[in-house]
């Protein structure tokens, strides 16, 4: 059954169940539609390249506007409406935008766009709910599946999700995706067929997760992109003192035309904090398949792991060994943290093994309710010029409204 099919179906269920609790309970398509919630995010933000190369410095100033509305309920069902729309400020656009504006400019991936963000039809009760539309998709961390969104235009994907809870510490979740409406406007969103699959179920000491990711691009080629992986994330004390980890392994098979590779991947993390700082030790590998493929994660919140320079979107074919240390706290009613990032490749080779390091900071304040600004920085450190990589700095400051 095609995803419009589907759709179908839902929106004929939905009127009907809407009808029949109508005269049972007096409930009405009407009530739900004027009991519906309607919200609005505004998010203005500067941002400021500097690469060492011959690409010109960028600068960029841009609005986000999401306008969301969300019905009421009725028998279970509701609908979901956002629009999304990023432009620039003040003529600041001196980027490259990633659809071919000012390519002589360092990247900024914020181009300007109108977009039907989210649409969808759901349907929930005690244990089970269902999705059929354009939606939001997030699993675990955001390692594999989430919607970067710090990007001014983040991904959502079509298709449908089901979560099914069949007893209270065990949750099953399942979504198949046939396009992927990435952070580049419309023009780069990608046709595809992707299963997700990730299982997770609570312990007293932590909770274990399994998943098994099945992507594949719909271009009528062999591309198919296969991750099955386990994942166990908790706390526990020693005295009075609390402590945070997770430890997580996975194996992924690509198939390029003719040509198969398979590469791990693994995570490791411990955190704590002392005296109202917070302290994390971590250390991630995405693995090389002998130097000729690295462990790749294409829907994933990428601006969220190893630097916020975005120097590695792409592992490289040599693969990724991320050694990353954290301190962080609060301070005049904000937060701040520092990070520090030390890359090599997994798989070095004669010309290619020191990745360069990075440091972030960040430092976020919000005010009232509706009101949040901050500051961030990442200076990224090159490492051996055959890997192709140059030192580069990165500055953003925003403000964020929502009601």
């Amino acid at each position: 059954m095609t995803l419009n099919k589907i759709a179908l179906c839902l929106s004929i269920s939905l009127a009907a169940s809407c009808s029949s609790m109508a005269f049972a309970e007096d409930y009405s398509i009407a009530d739900a539609v004027i009991n519906g919630k309607t919200k609005i995010n505004l998010n203005l933000r500067y941002e400021t390249v500097d690469q060492d190369n011959a690409k010109k410095d960028a600068d960029a100033l841009t609005l986000r506007t999401r306008l969301t509305y969300e019905t009421g309920k009725v028998a279970g069902f509701s609908s979901l409406i956002e629009f999304e729309d990023s432009r620039t400020v003040l003529g600041m656009d001196d980027y490259n935008n990633t659809l071919g504006k000012n390519t002589d400019y360092s990247v900024i991936a914020d181009p300007e766009t109108t977009e039907l963000d989210q649409f969808l039809l759901q349907y929930q009760q005690e244990s089970f709910a269902i999705k059929v539309g354009r939606q939001l998709i997030t699993m675990n961390n955001h390692r594999f599946v989430g919607h970067v969104g710090w990007r001014q235009d983040r991904q959502t994907f079509d298709g449908v999700t089901f979560v099914y809870q069949p007893i209270k510490d065990l949750t099953v979740d399942y979504g198949y995706i046939t396009k992927r409406n990435r952070i580049f406007a419309e023009a780069k969103d990608i046709d595809s067929n992707d299963h997700l699959l990730n299982a997770a179920y609570k312990t007293s000491l932590g909770k274990i997760t399994a998943y098994g990711y099945l992507l594949e691009v719909d271009n009528e080629s062999d591309n198919g992109l296969d991750t099955f992986g386990i994942r166990f994330n908790g706390g526990t004390s020693i005295g009075e003192q609390k402590i945070s980890y997770q430890v997580e392994y996975a194996q992924q098979d690509a198939d390029n035309a003719a040509t198969s590779y398979s590469a791990d991947y693994l995570l490791a993390e411990v955190s704590s904090a002392f005296s109202g700082i917070g302290l994390k030790l971590g250390y991630e590998l995405l693995g090389s398949d002998n130097g000729n493929y690295g462990f790749s994660t294409p829907l994933a919140t990428l601006h969220k792991f190893n630097g916020w320079s975005d120097q590695f979107l792409n592992t490289p074919k040599e693969g990724l060994a991320d050694l990353y240390a954290s301190v962080g706290g609060k301070v005049a009613g904000g937060k701040w943290a520092v990070i520090y990032h030390k890359f090599d490749a997994d798989d070095a080779s004669a010309t290619v093994d020191d990745l360069g390091s990075e440091i972030n900071a960040i430092y976020s304040n919000s005010f009232t309710k509706n009101y949040t600004a901050g500051i961030k920085l990442a200076a990224y450190s090159a490492g051996d010029e055959t890997a192709g990589k140059v030192d580069t700095n990165k500055v953003w400051l925003w403000l964020n409204a929502k009601f």
